[in-house]
């Protein structure tokens, strides 16, 4: 099967209405309670670093239905592509299945960016214990050039002007500084159903791959072009893992992956599973 026709299929189905009503209800929440209580709810629903204080294993699920509380295009859009591209799935495997399909593919997510995190902690963590052993600024160059520790930060060649003058001063900073870093590092926090999103993103694609998605609704591309644009971009961006990117981009691929993994199992056990 690669066509469909929206016309046969549920406009807004059950599972995808309550998806888009829960995160909606929980933005919402976030929001209060940032702007009223300055409380950040992220710090105990929000999917953290394994290593950190502040993680949970309840946060490889609920992450999933929170969102930036600054940022409202970030649920608008996760919201949009979950519609755009899962209702026709909805449709098609009933509730029961998609929404089954839906979690699994934001835990895939979730476990995939748990592993890239496990492993910029630890290079984290020998960079900066190289440091501050051997406190120079040979070794605090290169710590910054790995994982850019000025970003957005005025004095850092100043304090690196001073580290290559030899002065204690600078020293004693930088070390704070560095411990400070870790620390923050390893208690960032990831939200948002995009793993989820890019899993069901992926479906459409692989299920449909010659229907035609219309770009600004005037060029028509067939979904595989589409869904294999998006995939490459988020795997090059991953790899390039530029300053300043708080995007997920392993999450969003380990959506894809456990979405593949889910659908070719499905298609061994039934042939028409679609």
């Amino acid at each position: 099967m690669n066509e469909y026709r929206p016309g046969k299929f549920q406009y807004l189905p059950m599972v995808i209405k309550n998806l888009m009503i829960i995160n909606g209800l929980v933005w919402l929440v976030q929001v209060t309670l940032l702007k009223k209580y300055d409380y950040d709810l992220g710090r105990l629903f929000a999917l953290h670093y394994w290593g950190s204080e502040l993680f949970k294993p309840h946060q490889f699920i609920t992450h999933l239905f929170l969102h930036d509380p600054k940022n409202i295009t970030h649920v608008l859009f996760n919201m949009f592509t979950l519609w755009m591209f899962g209702a026709t799935l909805e449709n098609i495997w009933g509730p029961k299945r998609f929404l089954i399909f839906y979690l699994v593919c934001g835990l895939g997510a979730a476990l995939c960016h748990m592993g890239v995190l496990t492993y910029e902690n630890m290079n984290l963590t020998k960079y900066a214990q190289h440091f501050l052993n051997d406190p120079t600024y040979s070794n605090f160059a290169l710590l910054d050039s790995k994982f850019d520790l000025g970003n957005g930060i005025d004095s850092m060649e100043s304090l690196k002007y001073a580290l290559a003058n030899n002065d204690p001063r600078a020293v004693d900073i930088a070390k704070l500084y560095v411990r400070d870093y870790v620390h923050l590092y390893r208690n960032g926090a990831t939200l948002g159903a995009s793993g989820a999103v890019y899993g069901i993103l992926f479906a459409f694609g692989y299920l449909f791959p010659n229907t035609y998605m219309y770009i600004y609704f005037l060029v028509p591309v067939k979904a595989k072009y589409i869904v294999g644009f998006l995939i490459l971009g988020e795997l090059w961006s991953g790899i390039q893992n530029s300053a300043g990117d708080n995007v997920a981009h392993f999450a969003h691929l380990g959506g894809a992956l456990f979405a593949y993994l889910l659908l070719r199992g499905w298609s061994r056990k039934r042939s028409d599973f679609y």
